[in-house]
């Protein structure tokens, strides 16, 4: 059960109306109860917590972190304000990303205790890996779990070719990350963050690096800053060392495509599936495609009048994903869906990179 000290805090930070304080150390005591097996109870102290909190506000930079409604002035041409639903138990990630991403949390809502002995929770998140694979959405299950807004940062409002622009907004962003609570999302930071040496690279382009790593060098305060990369080999290595938590997704093995198909068709009968030859079909799609593939299926199974879904509706299925995505077998096929899975678009080729430094130094 809670110690003295932290009933009194509750109580403290009740009487002087300091609700974030408050709402802390009620996620702190339900994380402590859920680590002891009290399900329940942590289940309960969660959902107090949450109903105990002041609606949003719509106020930019204000000097107490709480959620705002919408990224005003210049900050909302590249700022992107939304609340999440998502959770980390509706990802399929293998488990040790699982735990890491399951840690941060902890340490987030626990920060205080680290805090007593001069540490601080992990801010800094790098993820790395083919499209589809969770990248994105693991970012949006970070905000829901821990009742954060989702700051996406937009990266085409971002960049521009006149010289100082792009560092102004820049620091635009990193003010708000320390002044407004949430987790703010660089999706495809290779825009930003390509390699110094690159034969493409000059002046501008150089000058906006190191900007972003003097900014992520600061105190991030009570935010958490995820940046996500299809192609982390030509990451600079600075970059790199920037981030403490570096994390490598991959395309799904036969365990998790069986998992996205299972979520997926829930309500429907699967009891008849051949699953070694389904993973075989899936194998090189991302988890977004076998997600697609699954769905499609369940459509053409409710439009025939049918609730089973056979092996070869599955089948026909993957095999449409992969020809509509021009990939062969072998290939890896990228897509949208609104099921627990990112569905961001094909990653872009190295040369397609190389083109766009070229476009933000000109």
């Amino acid at each position: 059960m809670a110690s003295a000290q932290q009933l009194i805090g509750l109580v403290k930070s009740h009487a002087e109306g300091d609700s974030e304080r408050f709402f802390d150390l009620a996620m702190q005591l339900s994380s402590a109860e859920e680590q002891k097996g009290h399900k329940r109870l942590a289940e309960q102290l969660r959902q107090w917590a949450h109903a105990g909190q002041s609606p949003p506000t719509s106020v930019v930079g204000a000097s107490r972190p709480t959620a705002i409604a919408a990224p005003r002035g210049d900050l909302a041409e590249f700022l992107l304000a939304s609340y999440p639903a998502e959770r980390l138990g509706s990802v399929i990630l293998p488990s040790p990303i699982a735990e890491e991403l399951a840690h941060i949390v902890v340490e987030t809502r626990m920060r205080e205790k680290l805090e007593e002995k001069g540490l601080k929770p992990r801010r800094r998140l790098l993820l790395s890996g083919p499209p589809g694979t969770g990248k994105t959405l693991s970012a949006h299950s970070l905000a829901g779990e821990l009742q954060f807004p989702l700051f996406s940062v937009l990266l085409h409002g971002l960049i521009t070719k006149y010289m100082g622009e792009t560092a102004q907004k820049l620091k635009l962003v990193f003010d708000a990350i320390k002044t407004t609570r949430g987790v703010y999302l660089f999706d495809e930071i290779d825009a930003l963050a390509a390699a110094r040496g690159d034969g493409n690279d000059v002046g501008e382009a150089r000058r906006v690096l190191n900007s972003f790593l003097q900014f992520l060098d600061e105190d991030t305060g009570p935010s958490i800053v995820v940046a996500t990369t299809n192609l982390a080999e030509i990451l600079d290595r600075a970059v790199l060392r920037r981030f403490d938590l570096v994390l490598s997704y991959e395309l799904p093995d036969a365990a998790a495509i069986r998992e996205a198909v299972e979520r997926r068709l829930i309500g429907f009968s699967i009891s008849r599936l051949s699953w070694t030859k389904v993973t075989d079909g899936a194998a090189g799609l991302s988890t977004a495609d076998v997600v697609a593939a699954a769905e499609d299926a369940a459509r053409r199974a409710v439009l025939g009048d049918r609730l089973a879904i056979t092996t070869q509706d599955l089948l026909n299925s993957l095999e449409r994903r992969r020809s509509l995505q021009g990939l062969g077998r072998g290939g890896h096929a990228t897509g949208s869906t609104s099921f627990s899975v990112e569905g961001s678009g094909k990653a872009p080729s190295l040369s397609g990179q190389k083109r766009r430094r070229r476009k933000v130094a000109e």
